[in-house]
């Protein structure tokens, strides 16, 4: 994938709204299955875009990652709002954000609904688990009661309906905390009341994969955490099976601890010599994080 730049402040004049250009993206082709590596902030949303890719998540494990916080419910409504307003003011590309429970009962689900949506969000991801949530590749993580998680989806269906528009994926964690076939029925269920998509997380083997994608019906979205639960197939082999998005949660976070370590133990060392073939050039930092744009638009203020 090439390199492309982005506008210093994304897209802000879209002729479609972030809804319609992620219903478009899922619509092209119903048999072509999107990859969709997870941002946590501004820059790394800016980089999935300049890689080329056509849409990105916002992992709640990984902006909590970025906090310096384990993904335990840690983090307000508010907190994940305002890095949804960072994220979608600097990309064009359409934002999933993760949602976890809804921040509280069915009327907090709306007001994360109507939030969401008017921080430029595309799409977000409601979940089933008890509140404060867990990583769902973690133990300790529990559910609500099915009435609950349909009060939940349906608090959810009807603040999009009222006008803000937005993609709705129903997550369910039962699968590990009551059954797999509750959890199939859960996501049966989600779609019933009005969700876009459904995601059950933390399939075991490719046979469950498989029962998922061939028991529910309409677009589902696979979870691919490297060293997780569910083994990592490749794209092709998840295409094959019937799901639209392969969501890649942790991938850019992982491998920025690693190069900072990296980089760190090498400043460490005391040869400041040896940190140059970790970094990119000073150039092209200045270029993606907006310099190159920052000057192009300051020449048309000139005084």
């Amino acid at each position: 994938m090439s390199a492309q730049s982005a506008p210093l402040f994304g897209n802000v004049s879209r002729s479609r709204t972030p809804a319609q250009q992620l219903r478009d993206l899922l619509q092209r082709n119903p048999d072509e299955m999107l990859l969709m590596p997870c941002c946590y902030d501004g820059l790394s949303a800016k980089l999935v875009e300049r890689a080329g890719f056509e849409l990105t998540f916002m992992s709640g494990f990984s902006v909590a990652g970025s906090k310096g916080l384990p993904d335990t419910g840690l983090l307000s409504y508010e907190e994940m709002r305002q890095r949804v307003t960072e994220i979608t003011s600097v990309i064009s590309i359409p934002l999933i954000a993760d949602a976890d429970g809804g921040y509280g009962n069915a009327i907090n689900v709306k007001r994360t609904i109507h939030g969401y949506a008017a921080a430029g969000a595309a799409g977000l991801l409601l979940e089933d688990q008890v509140l404060p949530k867990r990583c769902g590749h973690t133990r300790g993580k529990a559910v609500v009661s099915r009435e609950e998680a349909i009060s939940r989806m349906q608090a959810a269906v009807d603040a999009r309906d009222a006008g803000s528009d937005i993609v709705i994926i129903g997550r369910t964690d039962a699968a590990a905390c009551v059954s797999f076939e509750e959890a199939l029925e859960r996501a049966r269920i989600f779609l019933e009341l009005g969700a876009d998509m459904t995601f059950v997380e933390a399939p075991r083997s490719e046979r469950e994969l498989a029962m998922y994608c061939e028991s529910v019906g309409g677009m589902k979205l696979v979870n691919c955490l490297e060293g997780g639960d569910t083994p990592i197939l490749p794209p092709q082999r998840l295409e094959e099976l019937g799901f639209k998005l392969a969501a890649y949660p942790l991938s850019l976070l992982s491998s920025s601890i690693k190069a900072m370590e990296v980089t760190l133990a090498a400043l460490r060392s005391g040869d400041p010599a040896g940190v140059e073939p970790h970094l990119v050039p000073f150039e092209d930092v200045r270029s993606i994080v907006g310099f190159d744009e920052y000057d192009k638009q300051q020449q048309r203020y000139k005084v």
